[in-house]
């Protein structure tokens, strides 16, 4: 087992063909099967979370990385990395965390809420005020700061996600409405808002949980102007004998987005 190369991508396959083939013929049958995965991102990817990471993980105090890579015009998943150290268990290291694990995702959910506001009709240029504010919509004060201690004034909705600012992210997600918020979040491919009521106005700044590869596949959405993929890793499955159980065939994807609200938040982002 220790020679196992891409383990948590080689067991996430395993687990799928399992549940498609049975037990029996996936240990014993003889299948040969053709992933998605691209050797040459996944080493790469394999020394980016190894010494590469060694400096951010301390500074953050923390002793695990995961990274997944997908192409957003198939929804193939290329590398995927499910912890630092497969083989350490002090770390969980067999768990992974990629497909898997629920963790908030932070700042990096503010473009979802952003796009939810470009559909709803604002736009980069519309105007919000980075001041103090007090969202007390369920009785109790809530008033988040800026990470800097900080107030802007008037910014534009552009300024306000390029700069992450917190107070003005808070206010777009107001304008939303956070129930129309994760109704956008699950069209786009997030599959852990089961419960809407727990999160408030703390979704825009990371408050929800999210699988990275549901957050990966949304911001595909961005990249492919407005067409989501489902997340591919087997190509082919041939038996024994050669016959072929399954081929993967491009699919048209679905539009969960306009072409032009992709574009713009692309735009915004880039």
């Amino acid at each position: 087992f220790h020679d196992i190369e891409a383990p948590h991508f080689v067991l996430y396959v395993k687990e799928q063909l399992v549940q498609k083939y049975g037990e029996a013929l996936v240990e014993t049958g003889g299948l040969k099967v053709i992933t998605t995965l691209d050797w040459d991102k996944q080493e790469i990817a394999e020394r980016i979370v190894g010494e590469e990471a060694d400096e951010k993980l301390l500074e953050a105090e923390a002793d695990n990385v995961s990274l997944l890579s997908m192409d957003p015009r198939t929804g193939q998943i290329l590398s995927m990395i499910g912890s630092r150290d497969f083989f350490d268990d002090e770390i969980s290291g067999k768990f992974n965390v990629a497909t898997l694990g629920k963790r908030q995702p932070g700042s990096s959910f503010k473009p979802i809420v952003y796009t939810a506001s470009f559909e709803k009709g604002y736009t980069p240029d519309t105007i919000l005020y980075d001041t103090l504010t007090n969202f007390a919509v369920s009785g109790k004060p809530y008033i988040p700061k800026n990470y800097d201690l900080t107030e802007h004034g008037p910014l534009t909705m552009r300024q306000s996600l390029q700069g992450s600012l917190n107070i003005p992210a808070v206010k777009t997600l107001y304008l939303v409405g956070d129930k129309d918020a994760i109704d956008f979040a699950k069209r786009l491919g997030y599959s852990t808002f089961e419960d809407e009521n727990d999160f408030g106005l703390t979704l825009v700044l990371g408050g929800g949980e999210v699988k990275l590869i549901d957050h990966v596949g949304a911001f595909g959405v961005f990249a492919n102007n407005g067409i989501r993929h489902e997340p591919v890793s087997i190509l082919k499955v041939e038996d024994a004998t050669g016959k072929i159980l399954e081929e993967w065939k491009k699919q048209k994807g679905e539009r969960v987005l306009e072409s032009e609200i992709a574009a713009t938040i692309s735009n915004v982002l880039s």
